[in-house]
């Protein structure tokens, strides 16, 4: 199954993100919790994001964290060489989108809680 990296995770369930990685264990995708938080989310730890850890075969970066806390980690985020990364609401980056589509990367401004529930994530 393909591995979801959610960047802004929290070990707080009423977040977006906690959500997101609720669904996606619920429905069988793989995922990597990446954030500044320590805790876990679904069962899994919460990797710390300024580790800058090597996480293999990406599929999709779901992002959780607006567009200036994004910069720090343009080329990290490029450099796990996702086919996809969703801009969840409120987490658009223009900047970056360029980046990323220079790469031939997917670029997605979408919910991935919608994506889920509808059947097309």
């Amino acid at each position: 199954m393909e591995k979801t990296v959610i960047i802004g995770s929290v070990p707080k369930p009423a977040k977006y993100s906690s959500e997101a990685a609720f669904r996606l264990d619920a429905k069988g995708y793989d995922f990597v919790p990446l954030g500044i938080q320590e805790g876990e989310v679904s069962g899994r730890k919460i990797l710390n994001i300024y580790d800058f850890p090597e996480i293999e075969e990406v599929d999709t970066i779901t992002l959780y964290i607006n567009s200036k806390r994004q910069k720090p980690f343009y080329d990290y985020m490029l450099n796990l060489k996702p086919r996809r990364i969703i801009f969840n609401p409120g987490t658009e980056n223009q900047e970056f989108r360029k980046m990323v589509e220079e790469r031939n990367i997917e670029a997605v401004e979408g919910c991935t809680l919608v994506m889920l529930s509808i059947g097309i994530y």
